[in-house]
């Protein structure tokens, strides 16, 4: 009955930081659930800033101006497992965005905007796994997907809810499992991104993770980290001659994000609750920003 447990808690793991920024990375990790089950996991969470890297400098503020911006986001999140080796993934996000001074966008000229954003559609696929002795293992997967804006929202502007891009994503995923549950995974990928009215730069991705799981709890720190392969810096003459916030989603983003992840199930590992906590620990072209999480999870066979 133990065994069972443990296997179920592994098809209801958290597996997305959903306060993170909208150019976070894809919504999976190294675990595999059973073939069959289902995992629906509606989520809430909230994020603010006061400071914004212009360039690679630190400054109060934002590029236009407008005092503290908050986001909300309610988002849903799907997995089913097709096999035992592969699974597919759904999101999608609803967010609001405001200026806490009232301050208008100055593209938008709105001080506040909400909708829906993206769905993403995701495959992963374990292609490699080992089991040793002492009941380590080590597994190598891949995943890649594709996001599409479905809102009808502005891609430029300081309060904008996305970039109006369909992006196409791909990484690799390795992860190795230590005896006692503690588990180090990986993350390598790439990010094209394609839209009628920008040049959005493409970016590689990257991530870092160290956790620990049993049949009671799961928890996890990560470090995400997206490196974009060109664009303008906010401030420079450059950026100002080529339209300022009205090509915001020119811009070279890079950051490197903290967030600490945690699940409980509470109810024949059929229900179960999520909390995260993120922030930003430094980046280009990027908001400074901190925030929080909390999700249910059900998972069914």
């Amino acid at each position: 009955m133990l065994h069972k447990s443990k296997k179920s808690l592994l098809g209801t793991l958290l597996l997305l930081c959903p306060f993170l920024s909208v150019l976070a990375q894809l919504p999976v990790n190294g675990f595999y659930p059973e073939k069959n089950t289902l995992t629906i996991a509606p989520s809430f969470s909230y994020k603010s800033y006061d400071q914004f890297y212009r360039g690679s400098t630190l400054s109060e503020g934002n590029p236009a101006g407008l005092g503290e911006i908050s986001s909300s986001i309610v988002s849903l999140y799907g997995q089913y497992a097709i096999m035992d080796w592969l699974s597919s993934t759904v999101t999608l996000p609803y967010i609001q965005v405001e200026s806490e001074d009232g301050i208008l966008d100055p593209v938008q000229q709105v001080a506040e905007v909400d909708g829906v954003q993206d769905l993403g559609i995701f495959m992963k696929a374990r292609v490699y796994e080992k089991k040793f002795d002492n009941a380590s293992r080590f597994t190598v997967g891949g995943a890649t997907g594709v996001t599409l804006p479905v809102g009808d929202y502005e891609g430029a502007g300081v309060l904008s809810l996305g970039n109006q891009a369909t992006t196409v994503n791909g990484a690799a995923i390795i992860q190795y499992t230590f005896p006692f549950k503690i588990f180090s995974e990986i993350q390598a990928g790439y990010s094209l991104r394609n839209s009628s009215d920008f040049d959005i730069p493409n970016a590689m991705t990257y991530s870092a993770k160290i956790g620990f799981y049993n049949e009671l709890l799961y928890l996890h720190a990560r470090l995400d980290i997206q490196d974009s392969m060109s664009g303008f810096d906010i401030g420079t003459p450059e950026f100002g001659e080529a339209g300022g916030a009205a090509i915001l989603p020119e811009t070279e983003v890079d950051y490197t994000n903290l967030s600490f992840d945690f699940y409980v199930p509470i109810y024949n590992h059929t229900f179960g609750v999520s909390a995260s906590y993120g922030t930003t620990l430094n980046g280009r072209n990027y908001s400074k920003e901190s925030g929080l999480a909390f999700g249910l999870v059900y998972t069914a066979k």
